[in-house]
């Protein structure tokens, strides 16, 4: 067996879902190959030919795939998916917009968020926001999936694979690149936090967020909103966590205010210790959370960060 994986890229960089990836495609067993795709990457692949359990690096170093969009990318895989058994991507935007179409192009059907590897062609993903686990075979010649990160623990980074260029440049004339706004922030990136502090409804309106943001700032944690909070315009939606949102499993997550949604759980239930702030002691939250503190939040949390 033979694996590719298609790295995840943060500003030219290889980002940290690569190596969770990776360790989804130990768990497959084979060969693994890393595909750097971008334009001045090389910082990248290095840091990908570290990665434990990697065999080689491919670069794609062209112009046409400096913004990841889908169509090169797809005829990128296209190209090279004939040397694999399986293609594997993170569960990001990046791999949910590239790899459904590497399997519409090769006909082939896609497993989207797996959890867990049972064999080389069998393998659990999450249904109904996370309250059941299907267990899905297939017998494609060519498995396409894309892994939930926070399912796999990363690998380390004491490898030394091979880097090769790739030669492969296709034409895109379907879509451009016209422009992207990104968040500036000091705090760690939501997705990869060790510690995230969320509000939910209860914090009242986006002002009150800032009383996350004294505690956030001595934890070293990532800011997150419920589903509730960005629909009723307290904070921008890139801050979401939940089945809709991001998904995070930090080392501490701290759920103020919000009540604990389904739709919320799913998108961080997988978190090692859970604390959760609520007036309500019979929120859904309390559910799951290792610590539960009931109480005013308005109350709690200037307590909370003095103690800090």
């Amino acid at each position: 067996m033979s694996i590719l994986v298609l790295a995840d890229l943060h500003e030219g960089q290889l980002a940290g879902a690569t190596a969770h990836v990776v360790a989804a495609a130990k768990a497959i067993g084979g060969d693994i190959d890393v595909l750097i795709a971008g334009e001045g990457v090389q910082a990248a692949a290095d840091a990908a030919a570290k990665l434990d359990g990697v065999s080689k690096v491919r670069v794609a170093d062209n112009a046409v795939y400096a913004h990841q969009l889908a169509e090169p990318m797809g005829a990128l895989l296209v190209e090279l998916a004939g040397d694999y058994t399986h293609v594997l991507a993170s569960a990001s935007t990046t791999g949910k917009n590239v790899l459904p179409r590497l399997a519409a192009l090769k006909d082939v059907s896609q497993l989207s968020d797996v959890i867990g590897v049972e064999s080389a062609d069998t393998f659990k993903r999450s249904i109904y926001a996370g309250n059941a686990i299907a267990t899905v075979k297939s017998d494609d010649v060519l498995k396409v999936m894309t892994v939930r990160t926070t399912a796999f623990d990363a690998v380390g980074d004491s490898g030394s694979a091979t880097v090769e260029a790739v030669d492969v440049v296709v034409e895109n004339t379907q879509s451009s690149f016209v422009k992207q706004e990104l968040a500036q922030s000091d705090r760690p990136e939501l997705g990869g936090a060790k510690v995230v502090i969320s509000g939910g409804r209860g914090m009242g309106n986006g002002d009150n967020f800032k009383l996350l943001n004294g505690i956030a700032d001595k934890l070293g944690a990532a800011v997150g909103a419920s589903r509730a909070a960005v629909d009723a315009g307290f904070v921008p939606n890139d801050m979401q966590v939940g089945q809709t949102g991001k998904i995070v499993a930090p080392d501490l997550y701290i759920a103020v205010g919000i009540s604990g949604a389904i739709q919320h759980l799913a998108g961080m239930k997988d978190s090692k210790v859970i604390v959760a702030i609520n007036k309500d002691d019979e929120a859904p939250i309390f559910q799951v959370a290792d610590y539960g503190l009931v109480g005013d939040l308005f109350e709690i949390l200037p307590e909370l960060e003095s103690k800090l």
